[in-house]
């Protein structure tokens, strides 16, 4: 795939995130996300901030860097989320508007080997797109669940599903574990009813289900259990009980639910 299809797709998940956001009042804004402390106007100050970070990083380098420093060096929620708090909804619908733009008009710059330095080691930039778009289809998850609304998922899933497989190593690396020999096969139904296959097909241990679940997983949004997943093996049942597929430190998804 060519870094300006990741592009468009990044653009049209963040728009589909956008349809949702633009028709809620001021008090759905305030809502509470899963995300222990946030709400919803905090998920969309949090991608705006980085969004405009990403393309500050392409634009710009040693900007970035500064930039970079200074979060690490701050308070982190505070530096990243405080001027957006201090944003009416329509404000901060802007600012985000504004720095998909940014992040757009920047990206269209990139070729298939460009790499872009970012948080940790430097990216190619299909796979920093991708996070990007991860991010937008992830915190719009928490916006989803917050307000009760419905979002249709789409094949756009196929890059989530991409990165949460090649990041099993990561999982356990980020926490300081060995990272398991067994192999585990990944088949995946897209939404349109594609089948996505990941892994070698003679493993013995296997993730069978919808594309959808298994990002929600991998994102750390929905225990295994709540899902229809179909998990074979103990090395397959533990990967999916630790999967991150994000950077940052090491978390754990939420309980099953009772």
């Amino acid at each position: 795939m060519d870094v300006t299809e990741v592009l468009a797709d990044l653009r049209a998940e963040q728009q589909a995130l956008d349809d949702i956001v633009a028709g809620l009042d001021a008090d759905q804004w305030q809502l509470p996300t899963p995300s222990p402390g946030w709400n919803v106007a905090d998920q969309i100050g949090h991608l705006t901030y980085f969004d405009r970070n990403a393309a500050l990083a392409i634009t710009d380098p040693d900007a970035f860097q500064a930039a970079m420093h200074a979060l690490l060096n701050s308070g982190g929620d505070d530096m990243t989320l405080g001027p957006y708090r201090a944003m009416s909804p329509d404000e901060l619908l802007a600012a985000w508007r504004s720095g998909r733009k940014e992040l757009a008009t920047a990206a269209a710059t990139l070729a298939n080997d460009t790499r872009i330095a970012w948080y940790g080691p430097s990216m190619g930039s299909k796979s920093f797109l991708t996070a990007r778009l991860m991010e937008a289809w992830a915190h719009g998850q928490d916006v989803v669940d917050a307000v009760g609304a419905s979002r249709e998922p789409s094949d756009r899933l196929r890059h989530i599903s991409q990165l949460g497989f090649i990041t099993r190593g990561w999982t356990y690396v980020n926490r300081g574990l060995e990272v398991p020999s067994t192999p585990v096969r990944v088949e995946l139904t897209s939404p349109s009813g594609e089948n996505w296959e990941f892994g070698p097909a003679d493993a013995a241990e296997s993730i069978v289900g919808p594309a959808l679940d298994f990002c929600l997983v991998t994102t750390q949004r929905r225990h295994v259990d709540d899902t229809d997943l179909v998990v074979t093996g103990e090395s397959a049942r533990d990967w999916m009980e630790k999967a991150q597929l994000f950077a940052g430190p090491a978390s754990d998804g939420p309980p099953a639910r009772a």
